[in-house]
C-alpha cells in the first residue's frame, strides 16, 4: 500500500482523466471509501452491489459512499458515514490514508471524492439496508489484477471502458474506472489484453 499512497499523492484529477468531464450547471458534492484490508489472500478493497431499485446507480457494483450531508467533516466524514450505513463498517477501525481530487460523474451530477483508507481492525460487514445495498464483499486485489479477471466493456451509447469479474458481480463505470488507476499506481498491474471489448448486457448477464 505504500507504493500506492506515495503513487497517488503525486497525482490530479488529469490522472483518472477518462472518468472526469468539466462540471457544468449544478453539481452535488460526494465521497467514496476506497478501503484496502489486509486479507487471507492479500490486499483486498470492499465492494458492494447496490440495490437494484436505487434511482441511480441500480444493481452496479461501487465502492461504499455517497452525497454530502451538511453535517458530515468534510469527504472523510461522508465516505466513512456512507460505508457504516452500507456495509456496517465501524469508523474506528478505519485509518483514511489519502484524499484524492474529486472526479465530476456527469450521469448522476456528483463531484465525487474518493478517500484513500486503510483497514486496520476489520469488522464483519454485511448489507445494512436491503433496500440500499444488495450485496457486499472483499475482493482481493491479486484477484482484479488477474488477466483473465479484466477487460473492456463497450455500450451502445459508445461508451468503453475498463471492467473487472469478480464472485457474483461485474466491476464497470466510474469504480473499474478508480480501480483501474489505482492498481497501476500500487504496482500490482498485470500484462492483459487491452482488445478484449465485450458488450456491457453480455457481460452483465454472464455473471
Amino acid at each position: 500500500m505504500a507504493t500506492l499512497v506515495d503513487s497517488a499523492s503525486k497525482i490530479d484529477a488529469s490522472a483518472f482523466s477518462r472518468l472526469t468531464t468539466p462540471a457544468t450547471g449544478p453539481t452535488r458534492a460526494a465521497a467514496v471509501l476506497i478501503l484496502l484490508g489486509d486479507g487471507p489472500n492479500g490486499p483486498d478493497v470492499l465492494l458492494l452491489r447496490r440495490s437494484a431499485t436505487l434511482g441511480s446507480h441500480p444493481d452496479q457494483v461501487a465502492f461504499p459512499g455517497g452525497a454530502a450531508d451538511p453535517t458530515d467533516d468534510g469527504p472523510v466524514g461522508t465516505a466513512l458515514r456512507e460505508a457504516r450505513e452500507e456495509t456496517g463498517v465501524l469508523p474506528e477501525g478505519v485509518r483514511p490514508v489519502l484524499v484524492l481530487p474529486e472526479l465530476h460523474v456527469p450521469v448522476s451530477r456528483f463531484l465525487v471524492t474518493p478517500v484513500l483508507a486503510h483497514w486496520h481492525e476489520p469488522c464483519p460487514v454485511e448489507p445494512v439496508d436491503l433496500a440500499e445495498t444488495a450485496a457486499v464483499a472483499r475482493v482481493p486485489i491479486a484477484h482484479l489484477a488477474d488477466p483473465a479477471n479484466r477487460f473492456l466493456v463497450s455500450h451502445p451509447s459508445g461508451y468503453v471502458g475498463p471492467a473487472f469479474s469478480a464472485p457474483g458481480m461485474l466491476v464497470w463505470g466510474f469504480t473499474a474506472g478508480l480501480l483501474n488507476g489505482l492498481i497501476a499506481l500500487g504496482g500490482w498491474e498485470r500484462p492483459w489484453d487491452g482488445t478484449d471489448v465485450r458488450d456491457l448486457d453480455l457481460a452483465l448477464r454472464a455473471t
